[in-house]
């Protein structure tokens, strides 16, 4: 929101852009996330310690100044500046979370990652348009997005389970679920097939 409030003023006017409330709202923000770029090597602990030490003040400084101008009946912001701030308002305990578990990122760059791929495609998916067929597709999604982060080349693991599976259901096309674990994406007992490098 801030962004695009910057990119609106436009080029050509270097000096309103740096007056503007967006782009020294963009200044805050990034200040806060070149420090927590530096804790990325630090160990869980560690990491939540400087950012109480070296993040969070940053943090509160830049929920005060948000307040404070929104405060301000002389400068009140409109457009996208508005809109950034208030959702900031609104989202404040929600932004926070990261200051008090280290293992939550200061953005949400890897779930936006992880539904890239069916926000690409989805229109190529329009047939699927029933109970169904949406309930197969977040299936097939999760055995993915879970093969993916156990390392897996999803294609080679879906060549597996399409293999192994038919030969564990029984005459009516049962299985077994406790028959499943050595098909499980962090089973020690898939081939080393399944463990090979995707490509890039």
């Amino acid at each position: 929101m801030y962004a695009d409030a910057v990119k609106a003023i436009g080029k050509n006017s270097p000096d309103a852009v740096r007056k503007s409330l967006a782009f020294q709202a963009l200044a805050r923000i990034g200040a806060i996330f070149d420090m927590e770029g530096k804790l990325k090597n630090l160990s869980p602990e560690e990491r939540l310690r400087e950012r109480k030490k070296a993040v969070e003040p940053l943090v509160d400084e830049y929920f005060a100044w948000i307040k404070q101008k929104l405060s301000d009946t002389g400068s009140l912001p409109r457009g996208k500046t508005a809109e950034g701030m208030n959702y900031s308002i609104h989202q404040e305990k929600y932004l926070r979370v990261f200051l008090t578990d280290p293992l939550v990122p200061v953005d949400n760059s890897a779930s936006e990652r992880s539904i890239r791929p069916f926000t690409v495609g989805r229109k190529n998916w329009v047939l699927i348009d029933s109970v169904n067929g949406a309930k197969a597709s977040a299936v097939v999604y999760s055995v993915v997005e879970t093969a993916r982060q156990n390392g897996l080349n999803c294609y080679r693991y879906f060549e597996h389970l399409l293999t192994e599976l038919p030969e564990l259901a029984d005459e009516n096309e049962n299985i077994d679920s406790g028959r499943l674990d050595p098909l499980l994406p962090w089973s020690d007992k898939l081939p080393e097939l399944c463990r090979a490098p995707r490509r890039r």
